[in-house]
């Protein structure tokens, strides 16, 4: 079981996970244990996925090849590049018996000047890249039904003027992860592992893993949000206090 969250920025893209990988003989799951789920391909991808450990590793494979065979280029457009990399592990995935329904990732690259965030749908792996105008975020993995509706709350609250920025995105990707690690009946783990696609000094896109040090003012931060939320509904009891109706005189 996985959780997956992604967010496309307007200067680059954010993708986070959680670190749980089920054991399992084929029927019921035997044990959990902490694992890396997010891959940085050639310093300029990031994928994330959820499913069996070995398609993924083809995935990277195919992934792989198609950089290095030029696909993902500004030449290219992205969702043709994707369609590619679809057709290319589609073929892959069939030539040893697999069905769909077995794996599904999520993409970060960059083509030209402009990040994207591909959604590679666990049904059929078809590619779906998100909408910098309409929809910038998504989620994946059995924590799915925890995880979309707090992407929404995210943006109701903080991006109600369009995408946010990578800093601020990182931060949402946080709170979301924990906020399905902490409810989640299982399958769903610590720690949280979250890569980022930003522009470099040179003004070229890379990928990078962030440190779990970089979390520490995360943790403060959804610590101070929820006290945040406590004192409103504390001030809000107190302004909407009656006072009581004084005693008539006594004559």
């Amino acid at each position: 079981m996985t959780s997956l969250v992604g967010v496309l920025c307007r200067d680059g893209a954010v993708i986070g996970t959680d670190s749980a990988a089920t054991f399992s003989d084929g029927s019921i799951p035997t044990i959990e244990q902490p694992t890396e789920k997010i891959d940085i391909v050639s310093d300029r991808f990031i994928v994330a996925g959820t499913g069996a450990v070995g398609l993924g590793q083809r995935f990277c494979l195919r992934l792989k090849e198609a950089s290095a065979s030029r696909v993902f280029t500004s030449d290219v457009a992205p969702m043709e590049a994707c369609r590619r990399l679809c057709e290319s592990a589609v073929k892959d995935f069939i030539s040893t018996g697999v069905r769909m329904g077995g794996y599904g990732a999520l993409l970060a690259f960059s083509s030209g000047h402009h990040p994207n965030i591909c959604e590679f749908a666990v049904q059929d792996l078809q590619p779906e890249l998100l909408d910098i105008n309409r929809l910038w975020y998504t989620s994946m993995g059995s924590a799915k039904p925890i995880t979309d509706p707090f992407l929404g709350l995210m943006r109701r609250v903080f991006w109600q003027e369009g995408p946010p920025t990578v800093s601020e995105a990182v931060f949402a990707v946080y709170w979301t992860l924990e906020h399905a690690i902490e409810l989640n009946i299982g399958g769903v783990n610590g720690p949280i592992q979250i890569a980022v696609l930003e522009k470099g000094k040179t003004g070229q896109f890379s990928a990078r893993k962030l440190p779990d040090e970089d979390f520490e003012e995360h943790r403060q931060n959804v610590q101070g949000a929820y006290q945040a939320l406590r004192g409103y509904q504390k001030g809000q009891a107190a302004a909407t206090a009656v006072d009581p109706i004084p005693e008539p005189p006594v004559r």
